[in-house]
């Protein structure tokens, strides 16, 4: 296991280094033109809603803010610590976070008391990876 030094929080981190991180830790997002991206399919302008509405709360309660790009099916995240000009770990962690409420299914979870939603087309909205 490829093991990175600790970095601050606004330490740019190198791009060959944030392209061997996002393999190892967040093998959905990708490297392109300075910023880390990922994007979202959803089932509809709903579910598009769903999601910028959820990374808008972890965006604010972070204080760091990611640009997106919203349509009717899909929204993508694009990262990049403005301030440091480049991705640091505040990226990595946003993202990280970002993933885990986007995609939690507590009907995946051993013993959840939470279902999720119904398997019926009607109340789908995030399209698996």
């Amino acid at each position: 296991m490829t093991t990175w030094r600790k970095r601050e929080a606004d330490e740019v981190i190198p791009p060959d280094e944030v392209v061997q991180r996002l393999s190892a830790e967040l093998p959905a997002w990708t490297f392109e033109d300075g910023w880390i991206r990922r994007k979202y399919r959803t089932h509809g302008w709903k579910g598009t809603l769903m999601v910028v509405n959820a990374i808008g709360h972890l965006a604010e309660a972070a204080w760091h803010h990611p640009d997106l790009v919203v349509s009717y099916a899909f929204v993508t995240v694009k990262l990049m610590n403005h301030a440091a000009r480049g991705i640091t770990e505040k990226d990595f962690a946003l993202a990280r976070k970002i993933d885990e409420v986007v995609l939690w299914r507590p009907g995946d979870e051993p013993g959840s008391a939470l279902p999720g939603p119904p398997d019926d087309p009607r109340f789908r909205y995030i399209k698996p990876d």
